[in-house]
């Protein structure tokens, strides 16, 4: 797959982890718009268990509107995604897609670094 992404195992249950990653988030300026629990289902539509898995839609409104103005068609790669991975040991991989793969036109070369900067810092945060 050519999507990069930040990544950083936490040595915490998902749950935890979920809610400590919505306030980093939240200090970088990242609301999380949506949220999908793929394990919930997996599990009720196809009957499949498996570690608790979760993509959260993270949303910067202000860039989000750049990227908008800029292209239209940016709307096809927001929000970024923040995925919570857990493993079998009780820790939680946190990965974010890194935004200037995505966004990798140089009009959108200032605002997706600016946006990797603010998603990077949060994770270290963690």
């Amino acid at each position: 797959m050519n999507v990069s992404s930040f990544d950083k195992v936490v040595h915490r249950p998902l749950a935890e982890v979920d809610r400590e990653v919505r306030a980093v988030l939240a200090e970088a300026g990242f609301g999380v718009l949506t949220e999908i629990d793929v394990s919930a289902t997996l599990r009720e539509k196809l009957g499949v268990d498996r570690l608790p898995l979760r993509i959260l839609g993270a949303c910067n409104p202000s860039l989000a509107d750049q990227a908008l103005r800029l292209d239209p068609a940016s709307a096809l790669v927001l929000p970024c995604n923040v995925v919570l991975r857990a493993s079998d040991d009780g820790a939680t991989q946190v990965s974010i897609t890194d935004p200037r793969t995505l966004m990798d036109a140089p009009a959108f070369r200032e605002l997706a670094a600016d946006a990797a900067s603010r998603l990077q810092s949060a994770l270290e945060r963690l």
